[in-house]
């Protein structure tokens, strides 16, 4: 709930040896981390050699698979997520710390406990407060201190809390949307332009809900009205705190405010589509959108007063552009009043309705680092409620997690060094350009697209440029101050971000720069810079791994890299040429006939229903760009492994082919269990569908998958041929 957003366009996956050339035949020994499966220690914890305790055992078998979390009982073609999974998917018991568990978040574990091994080697140096390393070490340690922040009580906080109180004027409130650690709808970052990026501008977005979407205030279902009840009495407990006599009827007007907020907010599947929300204003007309609203006061105040044009994404669109960027009435109703009647909004909104909002949400949104009766009611409703998480993370997780999102790149350096070897870098080298190959092949066998389109899309892929591991150059930091007073370095870092990230209006964009640390479990694309980026640290298996069988490399990273470079054709990347510029180089027909492919993958989706009898669903067109991007990656992938194998048959490991065992590294990937809270929160909100559809919503699709495990009709996955969709 920042009021500026430091973002990108990027689209997130959902993070000394001699270097070797390519990645190993498949005759080469296989030699992985852990030979046999690990025993739980007392705790129910899994040891590894490098003594990190992990939720779930680090074991991938002799050659890539875990044979042993099989569920034979099931048949591929009726489930094939718990054919490969079905094991671990009944025995595995979420953590209670945890909303979810599954191959990401076992990487993440390890990440957590090597970033602490890290924080407690730089302090072990005893390193000056004004070096990276000592802010690191000052960070971790204010934020750990609950002793101090519990005795400090809300004394930190008053100082912020009295500038809410001072507000006597639309001036004023103006003034404190811009100003760090309040919260405002006013949201907006610096990145490059759209149809210009090789240039900075302002981007602004609407912001401001303590929901995790706009359809959390609108919808009227029972969940949802029961959530909206509990939000009600987190605001009420904050305004408590503060100090209001009333403080549930101040609530109610701050959720009634959001509400209004929520109403003028986009549909989020809509507010994906850069046909609508590239709004590019000058200063004068944004100025005069902003009515009564002081605007001026808010963006000098941001240090953005001085710039001449602004893109504003949520400006209703005219018939035209809507028909343009084909979006059917219907769903043209779920295009809120965006930006206009947001600034009306705040204008007709009583000051002490907005001071209770911005108390309520200063309180919330820094609860972390604030006494623990708040940060415990904070956590009861955004944990548990929302997530249905039982139990808090330990302090020190947390502690790590957000000094990781201060200080995350001076961090990453050292992490680089220590577990990242050049020849992971080197194989992923090896495996992007043969992703590359395939990509090609499969443009030149599109029936579907012409030629003059082909040649577009072959220029587009041509240009693509990936990243692998970490940048050239870690930030320093130099700016950033850092003291003993948990919140006030919240504020700083937040300051800070804000600070680096305006620092490039006016300057050229800078292509080099990362948007992810190489300690994250994540992998993205960025339509703008037309790139593929996957950090260091999620590249160990079991998506990568040196030693494993190429089936598997192919099957498991194979298909993350086929999935980022599907996202630069996928429903709104394919928006972008290869220079990163948004404009339409496709053919009218080729258009059409790519709008109706995703059309059919987004009606397979949204027939996915896992929750409430069926009644709560998939969104099939929020998650579109991410189901193609699995779906056209893996298919990639496949291609890819395919070539690699230079036209020699693949060897059987137990009992399994090549072809069986690249499939079934992608459903191990995927393996993960989730609270239902956290699956519903997922689907209403999240771009990415829930992971039992990123594999059998995808292999289902893929012809080669019926032929590795013999899939016939009667078979529950089972599609005929006319109704499989093949998009890349």
């Amino acid at each position: 709930m920042k009021h500026l957003l430091i973002g990108t366009a990027a689209i997130a996956l959902l993070a000394g040896c001699t270097p070797k050339a390519s990645a190993p035949a498949e005759n080469d020994k296989v030699a992985l981390t852990e030979t046999t499966p690990p025993i739980a220690n007392a705790d129910g914890k899994f040891e590894t050699s490098e003594g990190l305790l992990l939720s779930a055992p680090d074991y991938w078998g002799s050659w890539g698979i875990d044979l042993s979390v099989q569920d034979t009982s099931v048949t591929p073609g009726n489930d094939f997520y718990a054919w490969t999974n079905g094991k671990w998917l009944d025995s595995f018991v979420i953590p209670s710390d945890r909303s979810r568990y599954g191959s990401f978040d076992l990487l993440a574990e390890k990440s957590e406990q090597r970033v602490l091994k890290i924080i407690d080697d730089l302090a072990a140096e005893q390193p000056a407060i004004d070096t990276p390393e000592g802010k690191i070490g000052a960070y971790y340690n204010a934020y750990l201190d609950t002793d101090a922040i519990n005795a400090a009580g809300l004394a930190p906080a008053q100082p912020y809390l009295d500038r809410i109180k001072a507000v006597q004027s639309l001036d004023d409130l103006a003034v404190l949307f811009a100003t760090p650690g309040f919260s405002s709808p006013v949201s907006g970052f610096v990145f490059a332009d759209d149809k210009d990026p090789d240039t900075n501008i302002f981007q602004m977005r609407i912001g401001g809900l303590g929901l995790p979407d706009r359809d959390y205030y609108l919808k009227a279902d029972d969940k949802s009205v029961e959530l909206r009840a509990k939000y009600l009495g987190l605001l009420t407990f904050m305004l408590d705190q503060a100090g209001y006599e009333d403080a549930a009827g101040a609530a109610q007007n701050v959720l009634d405010l959001e509400t209004e907020i929520a109403k003028a907010d986009w549909d989020r599947a809509l507010a994906r589509n850069p046909d609508i929300t590239y709004n590019k204003v000058s200063k004068d007309d944004l100025v005069a959108m902003a009515g009564d609203f002081p605007l001026v006061r808010t963006l000098d105040t941001m240090g953005v007063g001085g710039e001449n044009e602004f893109l504003v994404a949520e400006i209703p669109p005219t018939e035209e552009e809507l028909e343009a960027a084909g979006i059917s009435a219907e769903d043209a109703t779920k295009l809120g009043g965006g930006f206009p009647a947001m600034f009306q909004i705040a204008s007709d909104t009583p000051l002490d309705t907005w001071k209770a909002y911005l108390t309520a949400h200063f309180l919330s949104d820094f609860a972390s680092v604030l006494p623990k009766d708040i940060d415990d009611a904070n956590f009861a409703f955004y944990g548990t409620a929302l997530r249905g998480q039982p139990e808090q993370r330990e302090r020190w997780k947390r502690a790590v997690q957000a000094t990781q999102g201060t200080l995350g790149e001076a961090i990453g350096k050292v992490f680089v060094e220590r577990y990242f070897p050049p020849e992971n870098k080197a194989a992923m080298d090896n495996l992007v350009a043969n992703l590359r190959k395939a990509m090609a092949a499969n443009l030149e066998d599109l029936g579907w697209m012409s030629e003059a389109t082909k040649v577009k899309a072959e220029a587009k892929l041509d240009a693509f440029t990936p990243k692998i591991g970490y940048p050239d150059e870690f930030e320093t930091y130099d700016t950033l101050v850092v003291g003993n007073s948990a919140l006030d370095n919240a504020i700083a870092s937040q300051k800070w971000q804000i600070e680096d990230n305006l620092a490039d209006l006016g300057q050229p964009v800078d292509r080099t720069r990362w948007f992810m640390t190489p300690q994250t479990i994540n992998a993205y694309y960025n339509p703008s810079f037309n790139e593929i980026v996957f950090p260091a640290a999620i590249l160990q298996p079991p998506f990568f791994n040196i030693s494993a069988d190429p089936a598997v490399n192919y099957g498991a990273i194979g298909g993350v890299i086929g999935h980022e470079m599907g996202h630069g054709f996928d429903d709104q990347g394919a928006k972008y040429d290869g220079e990163g510029v948004l404009t339409n180089w496709w053919t009218e027909e080729d258009l059409a006939a790519f709008r109706q492919l995703g059309d059919a993958l987004a009606k397979q989706y949204s027939a996915y229903c896992p929750l409430d009898d069926g009644e709560t669903c998939v969104n099939g067109r929020l998650t579109l760009g991410e189901n193609i991007g699995d779906l056209g990656g893996l298919s990639l992938a496949y291609r890819a492994y395919q070539m690699s194998l230079d036209g020699k048959e693949a060897p059987v490991i137990d009992g399994l082919t090549g072809d069986q065992r690249f499939f079934m590294a992608w459903a191990q990937v995927w393996r993960a269990k989730y609270r239902d809270e956290a699956i519903r929160q997922q689907m209403l909100s999240d771009p990415h569908s829930p992971p039992v559809y990123r594999v059998n919503g995808v292999v289902r699709n893929l012809d080669k998958w019926y032929e590795a495990f013999d899939i016939q009709p009667g078979d529950a996955l089972y599609l005929p041929p006319e109704e499989r969709i093949h998009i890349w």
